[in-house]
């Protein structure tokens, strides 16, 4: 018992100290968001300097033709920045949510099979020659479906007040074999596409920016879900210091839960119908916050939605520049950065 009490009291002062910081901390990932925006516009196969870009700028909000060089790369850039950031910042708050949820800091996004259910269905939509926006709203209907799935065969356990740690295998097993079933479907289409539309398909699965378009969807999402992970900040934080005991402390467990799943569903859902199933983001920036930040979610969840939406922009510039004109599907950047960086996060935990 006293043991038990010592390290809730320290985590409790850890989580203290760290949240005297968000004055300093947040402004300055907010300023290395617009840097790697800037940075996207200026670096491609034709470069802009920044009086272009300044140029370019002016000229955009004055409403002017997009008439010269610079202005056409601009918007064309700016719009795949922005979402990109918007990806990465939903990912990575998708993550951080689900790594509450399952009280599991290796849970990604992922892990439930949600993906696999907008993969499914965005791939059926490419092979039978749909749309962009069919293959958009495909995917996003099938990442809802498998959540609703997921949800309906686990009501009893978001219903309850008591402890998570029970529930949560359960409902990480459910999501494993449903995302079983899904690799078994997408097998099978895979295995029987045209070679005209395997290349497609392959890029979505892997994750690529090239054909995303800007829309506002994704930003409404984004900010009503990261709006209410704020206020759930504090329930959060109890929830995972006093696990058994919170809904004595006054934390609804039953709807926090509710609210994790559902949200952490509708990112994915967000993110995978705008850039297919891009990995990492969402494993790698929440823990890396937490290991550098603290476990205080009321720093954490902003801290690493800015890192998610700064850390894809960066990649995607790189997989779009690397090897110009071509472009590299975005998720293979991210498995190369996120792989190293994650296995030196591991090595650290195991030093301290």
């Amino acid at each position: 018992m006293t043991t038990s009490l010592t390290a809730s009291s320290a985590t409790s002062t850890r989580i203290h100290r760290w949240s005297r910081r968000p004055a300093l901390l947040l402004p300055v990932l907010m300023t290395i968001a617009v840097c790697s925006i800037v940075f996207a516009c200026v670096i491609g196969s034709v470069s802009l300097s920044l009086s272009e870009l300044g140029q370019a700028v002016i000229a955009m909000v004055q409403g002017q033709d997009n008439t010269t060089l610079a202005s056409s790369l601009l918007d064309l850039r700016l719009n795949r920045a922005m979402t990109g950031f918007v990806t990465g910042a939903t990912l990575a708050l998708s993550g951080v949510m689900m790594q509450a949820l399952l009280r599991n800091p290796l849970a990604d996004p992922y892990v439930l099979g949600i993906s696999g259910g907008a993969s499914v269905a965005a791939l059926a939509m490419i092979l039978f020659y749909g749309s962009l926006w069919m293959i958009d709203l495909a995917a996003f209907s099938g990442a809802l479906a498998v959540a609703l799935l997921l949800f309906a065969l686990a009501y009893r356990d978001f219903k309850g007040n008591g402890s998570s740690d029970g529930s949560a295998p359960l409902l990480l097993l459910t999501g494993v074999i449903v995302a079983a079933g899904c690799g078994a479907l997408i097998t099978l289409m895979l295995s029987v596409a045209p070679d005209s539309r395997l290349r497609g398909m392959v890029f979505w699965m892997i994750g690529d920016l090239s054909a995303s378009q800007s829309r506002w969807m994704p930003w409404l999402v984004w900010g009503t879900v990261l709006t209410l992970a704020m206020r759930y900040a504090r329930s959060i934080n109890i929830a995972a210091m006093h696990a058994d005991t919170a809904h004595t402390l006054g934390v609804n467990v039953g709807r926090l839960r509710q609210f994790l799943f559902l949200g952490a569903a509708l990112l994915t859902a967000s993110a995978v119908s705008t850039a297919g199933s891009i990995g990492f983001v969402g494993l790698i920036m929440p823990h890396a916050c937490r290991f550098a930040l603290g476990p205080d979610h009321r720093l954490l969840i902003p801290a690493a939605t800015l890192s998610g939406g700064s850390f894809l922009v960066f990649a995607d510039t790189i997989a779009r520049t690397v090897v110009a004109p071509q472009q590299l599907p975005v998720g293979v950047i991210t498995a190369l950065i996120g792989v190293p960086v994650f296995l030196l996060q591991l090595h650290q935990l195991r030093r301290h």
